[in-house]
């Protein structure tokens, strides 16, 4: 297994590259991202899903190496290249705060939407111009944890593989099919020749989330779609159902993924 403690290593820059100022870029370029922490690295060495988001590269500690061989089978990192680096080139190497001295690189490797459609899903989330990673992230693992069968995200989205979308799946990226950079209006028109129900939450929707709606609706296959967290959703056609989540507080509204986690779950319970 290859040591590096230099600060000067060339794997030190090619990593920064990829989660720096032009990372988005420089991602879509060598169709790579970077994932960091024992979870992550540990889901993606055993995705759920068949067309897992391939590991190139793992860099570890030593310390690090002796978490992810304890919490993986012991041929799990056979066939891959494993690189042990010193806690200061990790340090100088990672994205977050507190590295925990795992980091891997991995295949930017994208589903597309007739995937989608061809696996005849029941229970979709599609998000329309999300902004921010974290929510990004925490509405994937959101739907993972519901059993949902896909998180499509709308055109103008953050990057899925954005390293702070990335830490806030928590390795739900490898267990649920995600799909980026989808026309609206597009998945709309296959959604109805699939003969999907469609419901868009919003602030003022015209029906009201409540036990009656979802033991009602809860069941039927369906698209859920969750607007932008400044602007809400866009125009949607008159046809399509708008659902309010009540509450009883005075809050004005909510978080889009405090929102999707309680309609994610509570759909995932019920169909």
């Amino acid at each position: 297994m290859e040591n590096i403690s230099s600060l000067n290593s060339p794997h030190i820059e090619r990593v920064k590259a990829l989660i720096g100022p032009r990372g988005k870029k420089n991602r879509e370029l060598e169709n790579t991202f970077v994932v960091e922490g024992l979870q992550a690295v540990r889901e993606a060495l055993t995705p759920k899903i068949k067309e897992g988001l391939a590991v190139k590269k793992v860099y570890v500690t030593s310390n690090g190496f002796s978490k992810l061989q304890s919490e993986t089978e012991s041929d799990v990192l056979n066939g891959y290249e494993v690189i042990e680096v010193s806690d200061q080139v990790m340090n100088a190497m990672a994205d977050s705060q507190s590295p925990q001295g795992i980091l891997a690189l991995c295949s930017t490797k994208s589903l597309k939407l007739s995937d989608l459609w061809a696996s005849k899903p029941v229970k979709v989330a599609f998000f329309w111009q999300i902004q921010d990673p974290g929510n990004a992230g925490t509405v994937i693992r959101s739907a993972d944890a519901a059993g949902f069968d896909a998180v499509v995200f709308s055109t103008e989205s953050v990057d899925v593989f954005n390293p702070k979308t990335v830490r806030a799946t928590v390795g739900s990226l490898w267990h649920i099919p995600v799909i980026s950079d989808v026309d609206l209006n597009e998945f709309l028109e296959k959604a109805k020749e699939h003969t999907l129900e469609i419901y868009a939450l919003a602030g003022n929707g015209k029906e009201s989330f409540d036990t009656n709606f979802i033991n009602t609706n809860g069941k039927k296959p369906a698209v859920w779609i969750f607007g932008n967290e400044a602007r809400g959703l866009p125009e949607l056609d008159m046809k399509i159902k708008t659902v309010a989540i009540p509450m009883k507080g005075h809050a004005e509204s909510l978080n889009v993924a405090s929102a999707a986690a309680i309609v994610l779950h509570s759909i995932g319970q019920a169909l």
